[in-house]
C-alpha cells in the first residue's frame, strides 16, 4: 500500500485526485497507476485502469490471474468491473469512498456470485494515510476556488 500511496502523491502533485494503485504478481510490482483524467482528458484514466494496463503489458495477457491490486481508495463501479474482467485475485484498499465506492460502500460488486469471477477484498490498509491525502487535496482545492 505504501507504493500505492507514492502513486497517489504523484497525482496530488500534478493536480489530479490523489488515488494510486499498484498490481503485484509473485511478490513484484508489475503495474502502477495514478489518476490522469485531467491530464489525458480521459474519463477512464483512473489509477486502477492505468495499473491494469501496465500489468497486462508486463504479463503479455489480459488475464491477471494470481495478481493482487492495492488501491488507496475503494474502487468505483468502472474500476471494479475492470478488476473482475481482468481476473485479479484480490483487492486491498485503504479507505472507503461513500460517494462512488463499488466494493463495500454503494455496491459490493466484487463479491457478486452472479458474475463469472469474484475477488477477495481486504479494506482498511493504511486507511488514515489514504484518507488524509484526499482530505488535503480537496481542502487545497476549496481554498483555491475560494481565492479565485
Amino acid at each position: 500500500m505504501r507504493a500505492a500511496l507514492v502513486e497517489a502523491q504523484k497525482a496530488f502533485i500534478i493536480g489530479e485526485v490523489p488515488i494510486g494503485a499498484v498490481i503485484v504478481y509473485d511478490g513484484k510490482i508489475i503495474g502502477r497507476g495514478h489518476n490522469l483524467r485531467e491530464h489525458l482528458n480521459d474519463g477512464i484514466a483512473h489509477a486502477e485502469i492505468m495499473a491494469i494496463q501496465e500489468a497486462c503489458g508486463a504479463l503479455n495477457s489480459w488475464r491477471l490471474i494470481d495478481c493482487d491490486i492495492y488501491v488507496t481508495i475503494e474502487p468505483c463501479l468502472m474500476c471494479s468491473g475492470a478488476i473482475i474482467n481482468s481476473r485479479i485475485r484480490s483487492v486491498y484498499f485503504g479507505s472507503r469512498d461513500p460517494k462512488a465506492g463499488a466494493v463495500e460502500s454503494l455496491y459490493q460488486v466484487l463479491g457478486d456470485s452472479r458474475l463469472n469471477h469474484q475477488v477477495n477484498v481486504t479494506e482498511g490498509i493504511l486507511s488514515d494515510q489514504c484518507s488524509q491525502i484526499m482530505k488535503d487535496f480537496f481542502k487545497a482545492a476549496r481554498k483555491r476556488k475560494k481565492k479565485n
